[in-house]
């Protein structure tokens, strides 16, 4: 398990409240005659870190895939801040600040880390070619801004060893740490973290679990986490949504999902019963 600054219940503690910074709201999704997501809801508070679990095949990679905007809901609605997203492109919500890592590696791997940290920057970036050309000290000014953000996440992720190395060379638990570094240059509204330590040995996923909790107590950012690793979950997370066959089965703190009935039978198995 990994160790943390977890409360007796095993739940992040932190400054978690206010109106929802994200809803699900009654989400469906289908393929053909398999129906992935069935009325999904649920909302993302300020500064939470909320994990969603479940067996393979639950429909976690869907749901977020839904919040991103690759899959469109029908019915259904995803609302941001208050503003409605569930027809928006990814492009469109990526822009409105959702960030995402995914389950595999999705690197420019024959770029530098620092180069990968910078793509990041992209949304927040003013000056184009053309103002580049008319305007090179104020593109310059901007770049230098840019590069500062991105030497910090380096600073802050411990990755400076590794800052000109190209990314395609790295371990994989370097590669997903670059990859939520890229995300969290964005500057994010909110992050989707999709299963950010798959494959990961135990000192691999203490050391991401300890950069999601300094990221929530640095930044805030409210974020959703798919993760296995229920040792992590019971850990880090604010609260646990449930999910089993696209339905949501159940939803509370780390603590009361772990005893649930409902959650034992369909995901945790007779071990944790015990």
């Amino acid at each position: 398990m990994v160790q943390s600054s977890a409360t007796e219940t095993g739940a992040h503690a932190g400054g978690v409240g206010g109106r929802p910074k994200l809803q699900v709201q009654g989400v469906h999704i289908n393929f053909g005659g398999v129906k992935a997501l069935q009325g999904v809801s649920l909302d993302l508070l300020d500064r939470e870190i909320l994990a969603i679990i479940g067996p393979n095949g639950a429909g976690k990679t869907t749901l977020i895939n839904s919040v991103s905007g690759v899959y469109h809901p029908s019915p259904g609605r995803i609302v941001l801040d208050g503003e409605n997203i569930t027809y928006h492109s990814p492009a469109r919500i990526a822009a409105l600040g959702v960030a995402r890592t995914f389950q595999n590696v999705a690197l420019f791997k024959g770029m530098t880390v620092l180069e990968n940290l910078l793509v990041g920057r992209h949304l927040h970036m003013r000056s184009g070619a053309l103002a580049s050309g008319l305007y090179w000290q104020l593109a310059q000014r901007e770049e230098i801004r840019h590069r500062a953000v991105v030497e910090r996440l380096i600073d802050f992720l411990e990755i400076t060893h590794i800052r000109n190395a190209l990314a395609g060379t790295l371990p994989y638990g370097l590669q997903k740490r670059v990859e939520l570094g890229r995300a969290l240059a964005m500057e994010p509204r909110v992050l989707l973290l999709d299963e950010p330590m798959a494959g990961m040995n135990m000192e691999e996923k203490e050391d991401m679990a300890r950069f999601i909790l300094d990221v929530n107590d640095e930044w805030g950012f409210p974020t959703i986490l798919i993760e296995h690793d229920m040792g992590v979950v019971m850990d880090i997370s604010n609260r646990v949504v449930v999910l089993d066959h696209g339905e949501k089965i159940a939803e509370g703190s780390p603590g009361h999902v772990r005893g649930d009935p409902l959650v034992i039978s369909a995901y945790l198995g007779e071990e944790a019963a015990a």
